[in-house]
C-alpha cells in the first residue's frame, strides 16, 4: 500500500474519533472569511473549549460512513469547516451564531449540524443556538426550586404561628381549676 493511502486512513480514523467524542458538530461554509476573522473565530472556539477545524469533505464523508451517519452527503461540498463541541452541546451553535451577529455579515453560513447521530438543518442549528447555556438553565432551575421551597416554608410558618396563637388564647382565658 502506498504511504499516502495509509496517511488518509489514519486521518479518517482521527476524524471518526472526533465525531464519536463530540456531543454536537456544526458544519459551516467559511468561504469569504478574512484571516483576522478566522483567527478571531478560532480564539472564541478555544475559549469555549470547542474545536474549529477545516477538513476535506471526502475524509469527513468516510468518517461519517464509518459511524453509519448518513444525510450530510449533500452538505459536504465546497469549503467546509467543522466546529466540534466536546463538552457542551449548545456551544458550537452559539459561537457561530454570535460570530455571525458580531460580524454583521453573511460570509460564514451554517450548512448543517449533528447532535449525536441526529442530523440538524441550518434552521435547527440556529434554534439550538438560542437555547440558554447549561449554567443559565441550572441557575433558573435552582431559582425555581428555591422559590417553591420558600413558599412552602412560609406556609408552614403561618400554620405554626396560627397554632401557637390558638393554643395561647384558651390558656389565658381558662378559669382556675379547684382541687
Amino acid at each position: 500500500m502506498s504511504n499516502n493511502l495509509e496517511l488518509k486512513k489514519q486521518a479518517v480514523s482521527e476524524i471518526t474519533k472526533k465525531f464519536q467524542d463530540a456531543k454536537s458538530v456544526v458544519v459551516v461554509n467559511y468561504s469569504g472569511l478574512t484571516v483576522e476573522q478566522v483567527t478571531a473565530l478560532r480564539a472564541q472556539c478555544r475559549a469555549a473549549k470547542v474545536e474549529y477545524c477545516v477538513l476535506k469533505n471526502t475524509l469527513a464523508r468516510r468518517a461519517l460512513d464509518d459511524l453509519n451517519i448518513t444525510g450530510l452527503d449533500d452538505v459536504l461540498n465546497g469549503p467546509s469547516a467543522f466546529v466540534f463541541g466536546m463538552e457542551d452541546v449548545v456551544a458550537p451553535a452559539k459561537i457561530i451564531s454570535e460570530f455571525v451577529d458580531k460580524a454583521k455579515t453573511e460570509v460564514i453560513k451554517v450548512k448543517a449540524g449533528l447532535m449525536g447521530t441526529e442530523i440538524l438543518d441550518a434552521a435547527k442549528v440556529t434554534e439550538l443556538a438560542s437555547v440558554p447555556s447549561r449554567e443559565v438553565l441550572l441557575a433558573r432551575l435552582l431559582g425555581s426550586l428555591q422559590s417553591s421551597i420558600g413558599g412552602f416554608v412560609r406556609v408552614l410558618d403561618a400554620i405554626a404561628k396560627k397554632q401557637t396563637e390558638g393554643d395561647a388564647a384558651p390558656a389565658a382565658e381558662a378559669e382556675p381549676v379547684e382541687a
